[in-house]
């Protein structure tokens, strides 16, 4: 049995797997992990430097031929034009972007055979992205780890679906982590998932210290959304400086000036690594609420494998509910 939607279609892929192109965290061995397992792995380009992401496209590719995204943060000033002929030179399939994207940067990238997509967590983001000529949307609810708004994934993929779907596929991404939330995307209208934290807890992930540990022994009621890092909703692990910027919200101030402050704070370390001095106790540890669910680090192409094997079975055990 093979599920194949217009996001498989349309990305030449063989599952609707997409790894969320986290910052700090989606590098090259992941990234390819998921590509060569049939998904498609997206790099977090955010946190690398200039020289940073042509060496981390070279490596994908060097490891396999399947396609992969980028992703950026566009409102970040300067990057898009740092980054964009990076990601058309070194052979991606598709750039995604973080919070918006310039028409112009669509028309380009359509020029060089990129598709774009767009990370929308309203209806009315969702029809502009689209207006703007974008090949897909990822609708992603509240529940999802890192930069996140407030409408929840179940209510928001399908309004999104209501409103975009007839033009382009809709991707579904906040909280899910197994092939049951793969099957119940579909159930509600979207092409595939786009998941981040259970990717986090693989080998093949990048990440400071402490946080495949943190997300082991996370509940799903041990995240909360905060400003503290980026001056951004941005949903992560509860910890002393999360309750420290609840307890004196006088201190926050404007994405990026609290970003900078959090940097000088040591709790959090852009693009850092596990050699990276953090202090577990206030480091940002984005994570989605399906944290709870993560008990053991599997292997990225095992996990693409395991998705989909879950997702066949409980749309046939759902097929087998309906009354004839």
């Amino acid at each position: 049995m093979a599920l194949r939607t217009r996001l498989t279609d349309l990305l030449d892929i063989e599952h609707p797997v997409m790894l969320a192109g986290m910052g700090g965290v989606s590098y090259s061995a992941l990234v390819a992990a998921v590509s060569e397992a049939g998904g498609i792995g997206t790099l977090g380009a955010s946190t690398m430097g200039v020289d940073e992401l042509p060496q981390e496209m070279a490596a994908v590719r060097a490891a396999t031929s399947k396609p992969f995204g980028v992703d950026l943060l566009t409102a970040v000033p300067g990057q898009v034009e740092r980054g964009i002929q990076s990601v058309i030179d070194g052979g991606a399939s598709l750039f995604v972007a973080g919070l918006g994207v310039p028409r112009e940067v669509v028309d380009l990238l359509h020029s060089k055979n990129v598709l774009v997509a767009s990370m929308c967590g309203k209806v009315r983001h969702a029809v502009s992205a689209v207006a703007g000529g974008v090949d897909f949307v990822i609708a992603q609810g509240t529940e999802g780890g890192g930069h996140t708004g407030t409408v929840a994934t179940m209510s928001l993929v399908p309004q999104v679906v209501d409103a975009v779907g007839d033009k382009v596929p809709v991707v579904a991404a906040g909280g899910l982590f197994d092939g049951r939330g793969l099957a119940a995307a579909m159930a509600l209208g979207a092409d595939g998932v786009w998941l981040g934290t259970r990717f986090i807890a693989t080998p093949e992930a990048r990440t400071v210290r402490g946080y495949k540990d943190a997300l082991l022994r996370t509940p799903e009621d041990g995240t909360v959304i905060s400003r503290g890092f980026t001056g951004k909703t941005l949903r992560a692990v509860r910890n002393q400086w999360t309750q420290h910027i609840e307890e004196h919200p006088e201190e926050l101030t404007k994405f990026p000036e609290q970003m900078m402050r959090a940097v000088e704070a040591n709790a959090l370390h852009l693009g850092g690594d596990e050699t990276s001095d953090v202090d577990p106790d206030k480091e940002c540890y984005p994570s989605g609420q399906g944290v709870g669910a993560i008990h053991d680090l599997v292997p990225a192409g095992e996990l693409v494998r395991r998705i989909v094997d879950e997702a066949e079975h409980a749309l046939a055990r759902a097929a087998t509910t309906v009354v004839r």
